[in-house]
């Protein structure tokens, strides 16, 4: 049974890369008929129902390896206990389970750190590399009533081109929507998506860049052929395009108290709002071009998907 970013991994190699069945399963070492499945059938995921939950065993002694891994990182390398030394320790505390688990866990946990701080999210962007995302909070009067609505910001990262759909919540449905809603104003999605460590999409924050991202929302980008790419905890400007994005649009949109009968309005006017803010800012690399004339070219490099995703 092949986990989702699996599925996800097989999809953008053969839809959006154009490699051969032979080539995807020769570096992901899966059989040829394997791969073939995926891309045939065009799923995004497989299910699986377990009959019994087993409860790994080194769940509850995971904090205490991993805390005498980290001191042992600042120790030569001669002085460092190997992962048999900490197999013993465990066993000494208690533990059942077989030194294989934690020869596992140490060369995971090991390879992690050696990773760590060399990974980068670029300041420069090809076409249709990249996107970044983030929400922002607003007030405004909303059939009569103020509210704070759930501003979700999407950026494109080469040209510029903004998108800003407005919600009541900000649950892991809005998300979903806001990319089907951003996709189809873009024409496209990018090869990447650029987020910070929202609850809603990142269930678990890993060393450096690892993450596990929630399985419906990577379900999404399996179906939109995008790698979803998370930033450095405390590091905003490593999506610093989007960022500055939130500001500009609450000074020069929402500076001002607006009104709306209903979200379908709200929404309509901040396509015009991002239209237009693409048609009068110069870009900042190509200034003899507008953002929304950088944006017509990025379009052809954006990966089409003809059948939008049910965010619902």
């Amino acid at each position: 049974m092949l986990i989702v970013e699996t599925i996800a991994k097989i999809r953008r190699a053969y839809h959006r890369d154009k490699k051969p069945i032979r080539e995807i399963a020769r570096e992901m070492n899966l059989s040829r008929n394997t791969v073939r499945k995926i891309v045939r059938s065009d799923i995004t995921e497989q299910h699986y129902e377990r009959k019994s939950q087993p409860r790994p065993k080194l769940e509850p002694y995971k904090e205490q390896l991993t805390q005498a891994l980290q001191e042992d990182q600042d120790k030569p390398p001669k002085q460092r206990r190997t992962a048999l030394s900490l197999f013993e320790m465990l066993q000494r505390d208690g533990f059942a389970g077989g030194y294989d688990t934690v020869r596992r866990f140490v060369a995971n946990w090991c390879g992690q750190v050696k990773g760590h701080g060399k990974a980068f999210v670029p300041l420069s962007f090809a076409p249709g590399e990249a996107f970044q995302f983030d929400w922002s909070y607003e007030q405004i009067e909303l059939g009569g009533n103020n509210v704070k609505i759930k501003l979700a910001h999407f950026r494109l990262c080469h040209s510029r081109a903004p998108f800003c759909v407005a919600y009541m919540r900000e649950s892991l449905e809005m998300v979903l929507d806001a990319h089907v809603q951003a996709f189809e104003f873009y024409g496209g999605a990018c090869r990447k998506g650029i987020y910070d460590n929202l609850k809603t999409v990142v269930s678990k924050v890993l060393l450096g860049k690892e993450r596990i991202f929630n399985r419906r929302f990577q379900v999404l980008a399996s179906h939109y052929l995008f790698e979803p790419v998370a930033c450095t905890p405390a590091a905003g400007w490593e999506k610093g395009q989007v960022e500055r994005q939130v500001g500009v649009v609450r000074q020069k949109i929402f500076g001002k108290r607006r009104k709306f009968k209903d979200l379908a309005e709200l929404n309509q006017w901040l396509k015009e709002e991002c239209r237009s803010m693409a048609a009068t800012r110069k870009h900042p690399e190509f200034t003899d071009q507008t953002v929304a004339q950088v944006a017509v070219i990025e379009q052809e490099y954006l990966i089409q998907t003809p059948v939008l995703f049910d965010a619902y």
